[in-house]
């Protein structure tokens, strides 16, 4: 892959404090400029959350919601309408902003975050009340349907902003997913593990079909790091806390694949006291040695970002977040 894609930068992971969508999408134009992203504000509550942001992208696909979270329905709902009302105010304001703040001559591409295929069939029902994920005709009519969503929604991206686009696919449930360990409707009906190469052929379908370079995101333990290294993905964004001496060697051949890692150094939520950015960026360089690269590798595969989203940190600790994760990544290349 080129390393001028997702290498070397920062970023961030996509959610927000708050509910002022131009707030936020003007600290994070002006805090991560090398790879700023569409942000998102779930605290606006029901639609603006991941799956039923993502719902709203999906292509002749309805998700209504029950107690027990988003199931398919079959026509608009409320719930959809509202999130779809809200996105497109979103694209709105950024479009806005991209114009009068006088970014777009100077941001050269954009991140955009879906949830995956597989959280998008974990997290909803199918109108029997049991996962997507246990019918698999329904898993790949959901992921057809995410890609195309997504592919209108990068052409729409770059119809309003005239920026390249990239895409974050956001995979919270991947590990569980594969691991079996996803509950049922009741305990004589489990959700079976899914097959990894299956996964694999899903994954890469759904990143070759959008069309532009992609990462996954996953903040859960377990990360399946092999799985995306074979993958079409072409970067991987993960909390550098999640990674223990067992994934040395699964990190040392991601990276030697030429892929990127996405570290999350800094936390999402306010520490007792704000690091400063040589002790965010220890820990990286300290798994850089461990592996054995040279240095050079800061600077060209390895991008860093908040270890996960922002949703959950007061407004200032988000701004504090992203200017930190900007200096540690400006580090990476001095």
């Amino acid at each position: 892959m080129s390393d001028t894609v997702f290498g070397g930068l920062a970023t961030g992971i996509g959610s927000w404090p708050g509910t002022d969508v131009r707030e936020a999408a003007g600290i994070v134009l002006g805090e991560l400029p090398a790879l700023p992203h569409v942000v998102e504000l779930p605290s606006r509550g029901l639609g603006a959350d991941l799956i039923g942001r993502t719902g709203a992208l999906m292509v002749d696909v309805e998700l209504d919601v029950r107690t027990s979270g988003y199931r398919v329905a079959q026509r608009k709902t409320r719930a959809g309408r509202r999130a779809e009302d809200l996105l497109h105010e979103d694209l709105d304001v950024l479009e806005e902003l991209w114009e009068t703040g006088g970014f777009a001559s100077s941001l050269p591409v954009l991140k955009a975050q879906v949830a995956g295929p597989f959280t998008m069939a974990a997290q909803v029902e199918l109108r029997s009340a049991h996962r997507v994920l246990t019918d698999r005709g329904a898993v790949r009519d959901f992921a057809e349907s995410l890609a195309e969503g997504i592919r209108e929604h990068v052409a729409e991206l770059k119809s309003r902003l005239g920026v390249d686009v990239v895409v974050q696919l956001d995979e919270p449930s991947l590990p569980a997913v594969l691991r079996g360990s996803l509950s049922g409707v009741s305990r004589l009906d489990p959700v079976p593990a899914y097959p990894e190469p299956d996964a694999l052929e899903l994954l890469d379908f759904v990143v070759a079909s959008i069309g532009v370079p992609a990462m996954v995101h996953c903040c859960a333990s377990g990360v399946p790091i092999d799985l995306i290294r074979r993958s079409r993905a072409e970067a991987l964004a993960i909390d550098v806390t999640l990674l223990g001496p067992r994934d040395l060697d699964s990190i040392g051949e991601f990276l030697q694949a030429g892929k990127t890692l996405v570290l999350g150094v800094v936390p999402g939520t306010a520490p007792e006291r704000i690091p400063t950015w040589r002790e965010a960026a220890a820990p990286v360089v300290s798994l850089i040695d461990r592996l054995g690269f040279a240095k050079s590798v800061l600077a060209t595969q390895i991008s860093v970002s908040p270890a996960c989203g922002l949703a959950g940190a007061t407004p200032e600790w988000a701004r504090t977040a992203s200017t930190l994760t900007k200096n540690v990544a400006d580090s990476f290349r001095d």
